[in-house]
């Protein structure tokens, strides 16, 4: 009896040693084309859960949207992208390895700490939007929409703090550094006039109706609408003017 007791509380020891982020759930809010678990080699449709040590990749012109409500949290998968939902080091929600994410997290009161995990930095946030990029040389790339994102490298002894409006590259040897954020990723902002809001950015959407949104004819009375593929009225038939003048009668 005493044998079994001191089993349980070991394994109880251990199950209370495991940080409170092995325990996330994450939820599947959105998939299109080829999603999949990695550890288990299985593609994931919308509405689907996953937990934390996952491992989740997109292919080609593919997208995920997934949520954890734990940390209200909420991060899109562009396409060829690989992550990680959390792991094993306290705090960390998500960690990328390659590819392009969005995330978005939620204003919390609590002094918790919320990491995005990336090569060659943890990125420390509270109510942000921002979005990170890795490349194939290994570099990372951060731009912030909403809020402040804390860069914490190994090759600084302060971290650096990224400011909506600001861009940071860095890399495994590459210490992170601040200056604006380009026009051509400002464009990209959440809710631009040229974005497509939480669409795929590689050009996977494309409008239901065969267009791809842009094309002339699919706005009102677009392809399939009562104006044509033109998007406008087709002309009135030609007037056949008056009848021909008839011969008198006799």
């Amino acid at each position: 009896m005493k044998q079994v007791l001191a089993s349980l509380l070991t394994v109880f020891a251990v199950q209370s040693a495991v940080p409170q982020s092995a325990l996330l759930d994450y939820r599947f809010e959105e998939v299109r084309h080829t999603v999949t678990l990695t550890a288990e080699h299985k593609s994931v449709v919308t509405g689907e859960h996953a937990r934390s040590g996952d491992g989740v990749e997109t292919g080609w012109f593919s997208y995920a949207r997934i949520a954890s409500a734990t940390h209200r949290a909420e991060f899109e998968l562009f396409s060829s992208t690989s992550v990680t939902l959390a792991g094993g080091t306290p705090g960390v929600v998500l960690s990328l390895q390659r590819g392009r994410i969005r995330a978005a997290f939620d204003k919390l009161t609590g002094s918790e700490p919320r990491i995005v995990q990336t090569p060659g930095a943890l990125l420390a946030v509270r109510g942000t939007k921002f979005d990170v990029e890795v490349a194939r040389d290994g570099n990372t790339t951060v731009d912030v929409f909403e809020g402040v994102v804390e860069v914490r490298s190994p090759l600084q002894h302060e971290p650096l703090f990224v400011r909506a409006g600001e861009e940071s590259i860095y890399g495994h040897g590459r210490a992170p550094a601040v200056q604006p954020m380009p026009q051509d990723r400002r464009n990209n902002a959440p809710g631009h006039d040229g974005e497509r809001g939480t669409q795929p950015h590689d050009g996977s959407h494309r409008d239901p109706r065969g267009g791809d949104g842009n094309e002339p004819g699919n706005g009102p009375g677009g392809f399939g609408g009562p104006d044509g593929p033109s998007g406008h009225q087709p002309p009135p038939p030609p007037n056949p003017g008056p009848p021909p003048n008839k011969p008198p009668v006799a």
